[in-house]
């Protein structure tokens, strides 16, 4: 394969993120829990594609052929040609592009699409969106744990009696294997 055909393929890829951004971006204005469930689903309805293909598509597994390409752009309503041409935040290129986005700023389309569904979140439900948020996350922001004191060479008889009670609390969950016929 050409690296002209791969430039091509790597443009229709980008610019169908970029439809999907817009197309959340769209959606989200109004946001309601039945606008947030399905996006890609909707979207993939949108351009006429089965829900599969579009998840094919974005994890390279099929590329977008020229008839795809002007299907996307119809049903989305852009110039013909638009799919084959770089459009978005990584036009400059992807170094100059990570250059200078900030720390804090999404950097790519996955990035992007999370923030937007937080913020959604938060804004509809700031109360319970920060609770849940700090309790899903709590382990990542808190602190690590100070390490534990070297244990010595040989357990103690307390140490083989906690070993024991653990094992037999890991244990009590368990159902047993069956048996071979």
């Amino acid at each position: 394969m050409s690296s002209g055909v791969r430039d091509v393929a790597q443009i229709r890829l980008d610019n169908a993120m970029l439809l999907f951004e817009e197309f959340v971006q769209a959606t989200v204005k109004h946001p309601d829990a039945a606008t947030l469930r399905g996006l890609e689903r909707r979207f993939a309805e949108r351009l006429q594609i089965q829900p599969s293909y579009w998840s094919q598509i974005k994890g390279r597994a099929r590329q977008i052929g020229e008839r795809l390409a002007r299907q996307f752009e119809v049903l989305a309503h852009k110039p013909h040609g638009w799919m084959d041409q770089p459009h978005g935040p990584g036009v400059a290129g992807p170094a100059s592009a990570a250059e200078e986005a900030p720390h804090g700023v999404p950097q790519d389309d996955d990035e992007r699409f999370i923030v937007g569904l937080v913020l959604t979140y938060y804004r509809r439900h700031p109360q319970r969106a920060r609770t849940r948020l700090l309790d899903l996350l709590g382990e990542v922001l808190a602190p690590a744990p100070p390490a534990p004191a070297p244990k010595p060479a040989a357990p103690t008889s307390d140490e083989n009696a906690e070993n024991a009670e653990l094992w037999a609390r890991s244990r009590s969950g368990v159902a047993p294997l069956k048996k071979k016929r």
